[in-house]
């Protein structure tokens, strides 16, 4: 429905002339006029129709419906991986659903959450990223594992996880990931929540190390590019722009100047036509 929406203005639907009064060409705009079991809505919208057609739909998840809503909808994924392992096989299996929607694989960017820690040097990368963790407010670190684990504000923090049961309620991707690493890894409750999260993605290093660890993924066909997810701003992504883009430019993986004028140009998305223009150059 949503779509049809921002549908209903055609490119120069608006003539906006005050010399004749025509305020829009009334050919160029569409009424939805959507009647469904829960709401209805007429439209069309109040604003005009953007640059890019549609606003670029971009998908958190990695459970098997949040694989397959993704296939069929998002132009790009959110996704997070700790590590290259189940990374690839996680890219195939998404973009190996969306034919069946009838889409191309480059109809949608995966792109993983990176949380870079750039240093002059390892050792000035691991201080600031040391000082950054020592800033986390156990508070919050325990409410970052509540809907998984439930209250553990009665446990000790330097002790491991308890083995507490999940319920039979249905965890989200996230949270199997926690349980998992509970399992396995049997960190204390610091340690898990200091690694859950944003800080579960952080790459700690000089810049040749994160621009390696980001070549690596991306030759072997993990993820289409990475959403940059700073642990501080402005600090944090000045740091990356400053440190890791050069070394990324000098290895010919990051563009020198933007190919467009949208989001959906630059992340190299196919153009939004029209449903209505489509629909009229098919009846000719």
């Amino acid at each position: 429905m949503v779509k049809g929406l921002w549908d209903g203005w055609e490119d120069g639907a608006l003539v906006l002339d005050k010399a004749s009064g025509q305020y829009f060409d009334e050919t160029k705009m569409h009424v939805l006029d959507h009647r469904g079991t829960f709401f209805r809505v007429r439209g069309p919208l109040t604003v005009t129709g953007m640059p890019q057609g549609h606003p670029v739909i971009v998908q958190a998840g990695a459970s098997e419906q949040g694989r397959e809503l993704g296939a069929a909808t998002a132009n790009v994924i959110y996704a997070i991986h700790e590590s290259l392992e189940g990374a690839p096989a996680y890219y195939e299996d998404v973009k190996g659903r969306m034919a069946k929607y009838g889409r191309a694989p480059d109809d949608l960017k995966i792109m993983p959450a990176l949380c870079p820690v750039p240093g002059r040097t390892r050792a000035d990368a691991q201080a600031k990223y040391d000082q950054l963790q020592a800033l986390f407010d156990p508070l919050a670190g325990l409410g970052s594992l509540y809907s998984t684990f439930g209250d553990l504000s009665g446990h000790a923090l330097d002790e491991p996880v308890p083995d507490l049961p999940l319920g039979d309620r249905e965890l989200r991707s996230t949270a199997e990931r926690l349980a998992e690493r509970a399992r396995t890894d049997k960190p204390t409750i610091r340690e898990l929540y200091l690694r859950s999260g944003i800080t579960g993605s952080a790459r700690i290093g000089t810049p040749e190390d994160i621009a390696d660890f980001m070549q690596e993924w991306f030759e072997a066909e993990a993820c289409d590019g990475f959403n940059i997810t700073p642990a501080t701003l402005p600090g944090g992504g000045e740091d990356f722009v400053e440190m890791v883009v050069p070394e990324l430019r000098r290895r010919g993986l990051f563009r020198t100047e933007y190919e467009g004028k949208t989001l959906r140009e630059n992340l190299g998305l196919r153009p939004v036509t029209n449903r209505y223009r489509r629909d009229l150059d098919a009846s000719k």
